[in-house]
């Protein structure tokens, strides 16, 4: 990998900096450790296995490099296989021919004798013609024009094989690097090579973000929070928003079956509705679920239609109510009841993240003003971070209702629906705070009941998902089989 390596092995490692100023990053990142490379660390760390590896395989760096990407960057794989099968097997699965294997002689011709290009067919000399282990000649131009169709029109660098008819021997990247001419297709070339190193590697994921060339490097895969230094968190395992406290593998069937039975979703009206006393029509246009109809002045729960005031010490709008086929429903209608329950508190509680990250400009407007009246900008963030905690929240109860959806009943669940009940009054508390008795109290006021409500936020919130997780440590929980 002469050329390649040469460009490659001049980036200097930056030292990686941990981001200290992410929002109320999850707990659980706490005993889950892990790396965010920018563009030059994802190539250093590709560099490091790679001479690493070659150490021990003893081949040019870009056969190793072809051998590891054979293998999906798996050292151990390979080295497995490198002492325990025959090593001509080894290199042929992976498409190269062993340098053990190249003897002195290529059948060279002599000093000053012809060939013809096996693709221009042009006689040319010896000199001007390059090949493979595999000994097919072409010259410079007919190289430089099959790279460079392969790398920018069809994306390809791992698959290159040799222009020859039928032969399937790989393009290395030292031979690609030195025959290619356009600089924008070298860039591009080595682009493709660092991005498949990422996307080959279980041990890394790029960040999710649009235009962000941030990877996250684990030690070893699980369903667990990441967070990049662009502020996304994410799964690494399934590379979604994170999810708590829903398993990956219940969200997929989960978020297939959103998108399968969406027609049966559109009665469900996400933005407006009657008023239960007057039955005037309400738009909602924030986050909070407390609704105050502005004709009659009648307050009532958004979700549940109920009176706001039950909520206090009979909130239930959370809990689902089995009915029994006893009772004369049938088994289809009782899980399409059961469905629409969970997927409307769902599309709810989506709906209302949405709207609450509007209020990302509103706080930012009155932190302004807060420093007028002297408040500094670091005293301020109590603001910003109220609204980081109520968005995380809203976030995680909108996946307590895909997870409740096939969650089997029992003793566990029950204290489930009570961490999840004690949530959304807190979430809710907090949400129709910010948005509608902000403007009402003296400052230092303001700053003391938001924080205090945050804090309870963040409280219930890891009460919820300490809880959930500690049944799947100890299987407490058993999952419906419905689609």
């Amino acid at each position: 990998m002469d050329s390649n390596d040469d460009c490659l092995t001049n980036c200097e490692l930056d030292e990686y900096e941990s981001g200290d100023d992410r929002d109320l990053v999850d707990m659980q990142e706490d005993k889950y450790c892990y790396e965010v490379l920018g563009s030059k660390e994802i190539v250093t760390d590709m560099l490091k296995k790679i001479t690493s590896i070659n150490t021990i395989l003893q081949v040019p760096n870009t056969v190793t490099r072809i051998l590891l990407h054979h293998f999906n960057w798996d050292e151990d794989k390979l080295l497995e296989k490198f002492y325990t099968e025959n090593r001509a097997v080894l290199f042929n699965e992976a498409r190269i021919v062993d340098p053990a294997s190249i003897g002195n002689s290529n059948n060279k011709l002599s000093v000053g004798s012809t060939e013809d290009c096996d693709i221009c067919m042009n006689p040319l000399s010896k000199d001007s013609m390059t090949g493979l282990e595999c000994e097919h000649q072409f010259c410079g131009d007919c190289w430089n024009q099959y790279l460079s169709m392969k790398v920018m029109d069809e994306g390809e660098c791992l698959t290159i094989a040799c222009p020859a008819h039928k032969c399937d021997i790989l393009v290395d990247d030292t031979t690609a690097m030195t025959m290619i001419q356009d600089p924008e297709v070298k860039a591009k070339y080595q682009h493709l090579i660092t991005q498949s190193f990422v996307e080959y590697n279980r041990l890394l994921k790029w960040c999710p973000t649009p235009d962000c060339n941030r990877a996250i490097k684990v030690q070893y895969v699980d369903c667990k929070p990441v967070t990049c230094d662009c502020g996304q968190t994410f799964c690494f395992k399934c590379n979604e928003k994170w999810h708590a406290p829903i398993l990956c593998d219940y969200l997929r069937k989960w978020l297939k079956k959103l998108e399968n039975d969406s027609a049966s979703l559109a009665w469900v009206e996400l933005n407006t509705k009657k008023c239960p006393s007057c039955f005037a029509i309400i738009e909602k246009n924030g986050g909070c679920n407390h609704m105050t109809c502005k004709k009659c002045k009648h307050e009532f729960c958004w979700i549940c239609n109920e009176k706001w005031k039950q909520h206090n010490d009979l909130y239930k709008c959370n809990r689902y109510r089995e009915e029994k086929e006893a009772q004369g429903i049938d088994s289809t209608k009782l899980q399409l009841k059961r469905y629409l329950f969970h997927s409307e508190r769902y599309m709810n509680h989506m709906n209302s993240l949405k709207l609450e990250k509007n209020l990302y400009e509103a706080v930012e407007k009155k932190a302004r003003e807060y420093q007028v009246m002297r408040m500094s900008w670091a005293e301020c963030q109590f603001l910003r971070n109220a609204v980081s905690a109520l968005c995380q929240c809203r976030q995680t109860l909108m996946y307590t209702y895909a997870f409740a959806y096939y969650l089997e009943k029992s003793n566990q669940t029950t204290i489930f629906e009570d961490n999840q009940q004690d949530l959304e009054k807190a979430t809710e508390t907090l949400s129709h705070y910010l948005e509608k008795d902000i403007e009402n109290e003296e400052l230092n006021e303001i700053k003391r009941k938001v924080q205090d409500k945050t804090s309870y936020c963040e409280q219930r919130r890891k009460a919820l998902e300490d809880h959930v997780s500690e049944g799947y440590d100890k299987d407490w929980w058993s999952h419906l089989n419905i689609v």
